[in-house]
């Protein structure tokens, strides 16, 4: 190796074109003595690395060469890896086939071959997500890079190995996680996108692979090293989830998919327990996802019993968690879930009502949500323990809440509760008089300060109402009349008249049809 002078002097004399010419050679020795004299002077820094991007036909030219000697691709490699310094000089070097020129020769027998391309490779990927994705999917001798450059990570490697395949591999991994929490961003409001990626580059089965990293953490001896991969692990699944669930949040076939995937299901019973909240919140928020499916629910969600891990995530986590368990429940809750039996037998209601009890409004919300459908064509027991659990003071409670979705709920689960004869006999007897004046302050709109403030329409609230007041009322129904009475006596009949002249035409019929019972 000459001095930074010598060298200054060599470029004064322009050798590098002389060199660059001297490749035209068909002289074999020629060419690799031309080549080690360019990696001298190219490795100097005092060498512009701009001067092997001066002539466009160079780049082209040594990709060829590459494949002429194990001397060639040594030296050729370790130029690229000094004279790439930046995304314009990894775009050059890409757009010229670097990836697929360089890969085979990671496995070369020379190590100083293997070394070089490694090195190639670390300055290749470094902060530049086109070159990362790409490597991501290069086989060489039918293995995948990512798994090659783990091999390259094995004690029984020389350091400065390990330390360069783990730059690549890092830097592959970060593009992998940034990549997939992208797509899932931008896909989530969009059904057509999400049916659009969910059919390009096999991306369902694709994502699978994220769950095979580390691929054998046994192995780990080192702590930091095992510390690192788990660290990533929980990166790449979280990930993973993230995307699933966008890609499901509207398709059914695409549901399909995702379950059909191999033991999909369960590495997201198993991301529910998982040690990281970001893993076991993305875990939830695919199940959720998934959840919104009729016949997976019947299916894949029974296969699987779900509700057993979901309901230890519901006794003990934080509330940003807790939000999304608590929603995917109200689905597991529908009358046509095969699930709702042993979610009932597994002290539900006690939770739920709980819930209902949160200072956290999107809680209370999924609370009163889950109670409601869960009341939905219940027996009289069911419908008992719930009105139990949750106490009268509590209900009406709920019912002045200052967050209209709480209200809405609520009065969707007197209705539900109020949906058979016997039902309504029986729980009229116990909470009549409190039932009956809650819903005619609903009807009177008298609502608190707060729920006023937020600018809503309350004909919705109004309308759930009437539709309690209509169970309550209706002729047909034994102990009709006593109820009339007792609700006139509150003023019904006048509320009931002022809503039949309602703007709004769906309050209007209900309230005409109200009037109508009294009149029949």
């Amino acid at each position: 190796m000459g001095t930074e002078n010598n060298v200054k002097s060599l470029l004064d004399c322009h050798i590098i074109p002389a060199l660059l010419q001297g490749l035209l050679s068909p002289d074999l020795k020629f060419i690799e003595a031309c080549l080690r004299c360019l990696r001298t002077i190219f490795t100097s820094p005092v060498t512009p690395e701009e001067l092997l991007y001066t002539d466009a036909t160079v780049i082209p030219h040594l990709m060829a060469l590459l494949s002429r000697s194990r001397y060639t691709q040594e030296y050729i490699c370790q130029i690229f890896s000094h004279c790439c310094k930046g995304p314009d000089h990894q775009t050059i070097l890409f757009n010229h086939g670097a990836v697929q020129n360089i890969a085979h020769l990671l496995t070369s027998p020379s190590y100083k071959v293997r070394m070089q391309a490694l090195k190639c490779f670390s300055v290749l990927a470094f902060e530049n997500p086109q070159v990362s994705m790409t490597l991501v999917n290069v086989l060489v001798d039918g293995e995948l890079l990512p798994q090659i450059f783990v091999k390259m990570l094995q004690r029984d490697k020389p350091i400065e190995m390990q330390l360069t395949s783990a730059k690549c591999k890092e830097r592959l991994l970060e593009e992998r996680v940034e990549g997939a929490e992208t797509l899932a961003y931008l896909i989530e409001p969009d059904v057509e996108l999400q049916r659009i990626a969910s059919i390009t580059d096999h991306l369902i089965a694709m994502l699978a692979d994220y769950f095979k990293y580390p691929s054998s953490v046994s192995a780990i001896t080192d702590i930091k090293r095992l510390d690192h991969d788990l660290k990533h692990a929980h990166e790449l699944r979280q990930a993973a989830f993230k995307l699933y669930a966008s890609l499901g949040a509207n398709d059914e076939d695409i549901r399909k998919k995702i379950i059909e995937t191999e033991n999909m299901m369960d590495r997201i019973v198993t991301g529910l327990s998982e040690s990281s909240v970001k893993v076991r919140l993305a875990a939830v928020r695919c199940l959720h996802s998934l959840s919104r499916s009729v016949q997976q629910l019947r299916t894949s969600f029974q296969d699987h019993a779900v509700w057993k891990p979901l309901m230890k995530v519901l006794q003990n986590a934080p509330d940003e968690i807790l939000v999304v368990a608590s929603s995917m429940l109200c689905n597991l809750l529908l009358e046509f879930s095969p699930s709702k039996e042993p979610i009932l037998e597994s002290g539900a209601v006690e939770l739920l009502c709980g819930l209902t009890q949160s200072e956290n409004p999107a809680l209370r919300v999924n609370g009163i949500w889950a109670l409601m459908n869960m009341a939905f064509q219940a027996e009289q027991k069911i419908k008992a323990d719930i009105l139990r659990s949750l106490s009268t003071e509590q209900l009406f409670r709920l019912l002045s809440d200052s967050d209209l979705n709480v209200l809405m709920k609520t009065l969707g689960l007197l209705r539900n509760l109020l949906s058979t004869r016997p039902h309504i006999d029986k729980i009229m007897s116990t909470h009549g008089k409190q039932i009956m004046q809650a819903v005619t302050l609903i009807l009177e709109g008298e609502h608190s300060i707060e729920v006023k403030e937020q600018g809503h329409s309350h004909v919705k609230l109004q309308l759930a109402a009437m539709f309690c007041i209509s169970n309550l009322i209706w002729n047909e129904e034994e102990g009709s009349q006593e109820r009339q009475d007792k609700l006139r006596d509150m003023g019904i009949v006048d509320i009931l008249h002022k809503l039949s002249q309602s703007p709004d035409s769906n309050l209007c019929d209900k309230a005409k049809t109200a009037l109508q019972q009294y009149l029949a």
